[in-house]
């Protein structure tokens, strides 16, 4: 009886975590990185507190650009560089508002750490 009691609990505990762990998942793995939208301020990312994010840190700004390969082992997609943004505000743990330093950005774009 203590093993089902057990096992139910665990149970219980697993599934009601399931909504919290799902959207850790979704910003670990989707979203993360991503500009998320673009307010007057400036474009809006999904980087934040739980990323190490600060205020004053330089981000490069991709974007994937898809080319047609006629040949099977070139290259289809490719990321090129479309500017820089500087984090003016930490939102929460998973948002920060930035401020363009240079390029012309749009939603959908990839924001990593500038390695200069």
């Amino acid at each position: 009886m203590k093993k089902i009691f057990a096992s139910l609990l665990i149970g219980a505990a697993l599934i009601s975590a399931s909504p919290l762990i799902a959207q850790g998942m979704e910003h670990s793995f989707f979203m993360r990185g991503h500009v998320v939208a673009m307010e007057d301020t400036g474009p809006v990312i999904c980087i934040g507190k739980a990323d190490g994010a600060q205020t004053g840190q330089v981000l490069d700004v991709y974007r994937v650009e898809y080319r047609h390969a006629h040949r099977p082992e070139q290259t289809s997609y490719k990321r090129v560089k479309v500017g820089e943004v500087k984090i003016t505000e930490i939102i929460d743990d998973h948002f920060a508002r930035t401020q363009v330093t240079d390029g012309k950005l749009k939603e959908h774009d990839i924001v990593e750490l500038s390695r200069k």
